[in-house]
């Protein structure tokens, strides 16, 4: 299970989004994860939606093996609803 997140640095949501799939990795419950940036990287909030297939107007979006999971709050629901943490 692959994880990326797009978001911004100065997003507190997008850090505790980072902050979680550091953790997965840590504890081997993911192959790895990748954060972008999205401003220095030049992505937009229309780039993700074309990806994930429905307008974004919130950041971070998390997808999971290229499927598009939502912001934080949806992947923090994620985890736990797959007990990839205890």
């Amino acid at each position: 299970m692959f994880v990326v997140i797009y978001g911004r640095l100065s997003c507190p949501f997008c850090v505790r989004a980072k902050m979680l799939a550091e953790q997965l990795e840590n504890a081997h419950k993911i192959k790895g994860y990748r954060y972008v940036d999205m401003p220095s990287e030049g992505v937009t909030k229309e780039d993700i939606a074309k990806t994930a297939g429905k307008p974004i107007h919130t950041v971070p979006q998390v997808f999971i093996d290229q499927s598009h999971i939502g912001g934080f709050t949806e992947f923090d629901h994620y985890v736990r609803q797959h007990g990839l943490l205890a």
